[in-house]
């Protein structure tokens, strides 16, 4: 089986360099991105260094030819990817989607956007869970998910992307594990901004309240609304709530000190794709209302975050 990882990022420059270990693997990366560059100057980034046998590419099309194309770039940019991605000739291949966003103008789902353009819904499958690339180069195991439409394309890439570095399980419900691991980038930067408040002993309630809350989002969705506790959403907490690898974490806490973050976080993007879908969906979130208050209408952080935990009197369980 050929494959390609489109972008070259952290996550995607690992993922290529993980897939080299079983299977023919070329990694893209546009001519303007520096990650690319310096790949093919060293095959070297600051985390690992890619096999001889990884392709480096810059021309999609000599990366679309492979039959499984894995595709992780920021959740952002993915409609712009698409416009491009879809003027090639996709007959036959299937799609592994290894972002954890959701659009933020819409709330649309990234599956959802691929099937806007035309890609085949059985053909498309989502790579989610918890990890982080430098705990995975010092050896260390971890959990993962793959889901799709199709479950027995589900089945199919755990039996071919399976190791002993990564336990994958098999995803039943799309919706919950796209909107799961979405909503975790956003807790991370709520978990983020408690640390910089030095209010990290409310970690543990934000886990549970807010596991609660996309919970109830899921089942709007159509969803199972008991996805959200496994490892796309709950399971992918360590990673993204208390590392110090994570950027979503980072982010919260960068912000609440007045600083400014170089990197990524996915969770601000998202939070405002959530909104749209808590008006749409008629859902109460207040642990992403009181983030979309703090960062896009500059309300007091502190304020705000104590609010979370200072509501009116509710059954914790109520209307399960």
């Amino acid at each position: 089986m050929k494959v390609s990882v489109l972008g070259c990022g952290r996550w995607g420059t690992f993922l290529a360099y993980y897939v080299s270990k079983k299977h023919d693997c070329t990694l893209w990366g546009r001519p303007s991105s520096r990650h690319i560059k310096q790949l093919m100057e060293s095959r070297k980034n600051e985390y690992l260094t890619l096999p001889e046998s990884t392709c480096l590419t810059t021309d999609l099309g000599e990366a679309l030819k492979s039959d499984v194309i894995i595709i992780s770039i920021l959740a952002q940019e993915f409609k712009s990817l698409l416009q491009e991605v879809t003027k090639f000739d996709l007959t036959g291949k299937k799609f592994v989607l290894c972002m954890k966003g959701i659009e933020a103008e819409t709330g649309k789902r990234l599956t959802e956007i691929a099937i806007d353009y035309g890609i085949d819904k059985n053909a498309l499958a989502v790579w989610v869970g918890p990890g982080h690339v430098q705990n995975y180069l010092q050896g260390t195991p971890n959990c993962m998910l793959i889901d799709a439409y199709d479950v027995e394309l589900a089945k199919k890439l755990v039996d071919e992307f399976s190791s002993e570095l990564i336990r994958f399980y098999i995803g039943t419900d799309i919706i919950g594990a796209e909107i799961g691991a979405a909503a975790k980038n956003v807790l991370g930067i709520a978990a983020g901004m408690l640390d910089g408040l030095d209010m990290s002993c409310l970690k543990g309630a934000l886990m549970a309240r807010g596991t609660r809350e996309v919970s109830r989002l899921v089942k709007a969705l159509g969803g199972n609304s008991i996805t959200p506790y496994g490892l796309s959403h709950l399971g992918d907490f360590e990673a993204t709530l208390f590392s110090p690898f994570s950027h979503n974490r980072k982010f919260g806490e960068v912000f609440i000190k007045g600083e400014k973050y170089e990197k990524s976080a996915e969770g601000v993007g998202n939070i405002k794709g959530f909104m749209t879908l808590c008006k749409k969906y008629n859902v109460e979130m207040p642990i992403t209302e009181v983030l979309y208050n703090i960062i896009y209408e500059n309300k007091d952080a502190n304020e705000q975050m104590k609010a979370i935990f200072a509501r009116s009197l509710k059954y914790e369980f109520e209307g399960i």
